[in-house]
């Protein structure tokens, strides 16, 4: 892992969306329970699908129904699944908000002429509305699950997205609460790979991360040690 005497003042920063920017748990973990209630089956805990709210449709079908790509019903509780999300999308008292930190970490960036943008593996005509919706409209790129031919971890999201904030991949970093995340950042030649430890993580002190931030603001004052080069 890096040492933070070893950072560099990023030019930008590329940040996952689901659990790295936005809490979107609340909102995943219902649509994936509407599925479960049209075949008769109780809802399970929010507790026991939140882990899984950063793994896209697939994790979240495999973790609520125990049904993987390569079964024959999985393309249409896929689509179930996007049903309901798409109805409910930052919607209602427990909608996807952002966490707490995450407004102060990113007029930091702001006020200090560092580029922020986002990508996802989540599909642009969801990730789109949903950025609007929860005032990540701002975001200098929003590089979606389709916006490139491949998602992450392939690196050509984030070297789409560094393309789009005008820097080199080296001089940015990438922050995400996922594995792939980690894999996407070093394939893509990054600056930093950074896990967000206050998302939906596993075991990040065991991912190939140059830093794990125990919060926005554990992030916002990794930040600041590099301001003054």
């Amino acid at each position: 892992m890096t040492t933070l005497t070893t950072f560099k003042k990023p030019k930008a920063i590329l940040f996952d969306l689901d659990g790295t920017l936005a809490d979107s748990a609340p909102d995943l973990t219902e649509a994936i329970n509407n599925v479960r209630t049209e075949f008769n089956l109780e809802k399970l805990p929010y507790e026991a699908l939140r882990p899984f709210a950063s793994a896209g449709a697939p994790g979240l079908v495999k973790a609520a129904l125990n049904i993987t790509r390569d079964h024959e019903l999985f393309s249409y509780l896929r689509e179930r699944f996007l049903h309901y999300y798409r109805e409910s999308i930052a919607k209602g008292a427990s909608a996807t908000q952002l966490f707490d930190g995450i407004c102060d970490l990113l007029a930091l960036l702001e006020t200090n002429q560092i580029s922020w943008g986002i990508v996802t593996n989540k599909v642009e005509n969801l990730a789109k509305p949903l950025t609007a919706q929860i005032g990540l409209d701002k975001a200098g790129c929003l590089v979606a699950g389709d916006t490139t031919p491949y998602s992450k971890p392939h690196p050509a999201p984030l070297l789409e997205g560094a393309k789009r904030l005008g820097v080199h991949p080296q001089e940015c970093w990438y922050v995400g609460d996922d594995l792939r995340d980690m894999q996407a950042g070093h394939a893509a030649g990054t600056g930093a790979a950074i896990a967000a430890k206050w998302g939906y993580c596993i075991d990040p002190e065991n991912w190939p991360s140059d830093y794990v931030a125990r919060d926005p603001w554990d992030l916002l004052a990794l930040i600041k040690t590099t301001l003054d080069e």
